[in-house]
């Protein structure tokens, strides 16, 4: 039987976990069993469209193949950096956006490139800035189920 291999496209079932084992994604449907049409990820091997752990998980998995494995976050969203967080005075924040922890926005850089950031703190005269994924530095479980080798 083919296994999959770096260059083919694949579809492929998979339900993400955290440490805690809380679901953050699935590509299937709840677990009412409900016909919603659920359809399965897409996407080629090596062409960086997932996590790099994510690929390394399907090359070799023949068609029919379940697996669940606990990806390190080097090989999901990457480690957490603090050179990624900065504190701003309020006064910088546009006057028509009420700053509140957990809010996401998108800060232009010089070149007006944009990215996002997460406000992580808010005092009366500064407001924090992450701009690391939310996942990043988290170990993510995954079931995952080869349904297709295109």
């Amino acid at each position: 039987m083919v296994k999959a291999k770096k260059g083919d496209k694949v579809k492929v079932h998979y339900t993400g976990r955290f440490e805690g084992g809380d679901i953050f994604d699935s590509s299937e449907c709840d677990e009412h069993g409900c016909d919603c049409g659920a359809e399965p990820l897409e996407f080629t091997i090596g062409e960086g469209e997932v996590i790099p752990g994510f690929e390394k998980a399907i090359i070799g998995m023949k068609v029919g193949e379940s697996k669940t494995l606990t990806i390190p976050s080097n090989d999901a969203y990457g480690k957490r950096k603090e050179e990624m967080i900065v504190t701003i005075e309020r006064s910088d924040v546009p006057e028509d956006i009420t700053p509140e922890v957990g809010m996401r926005l998108e800060v232009a850089q010089d070149d007006e490139h944009a990215f996002p950031v997460m406000i992580s703190a808010v005092s009366e005269t500064h407001v924090t800035l992450d701009a690391n994924h939310p996942m990043a530095g988290m170990d993510l479980t995954f079931d995952l189920k080869l349904v297709e080798i295109c």
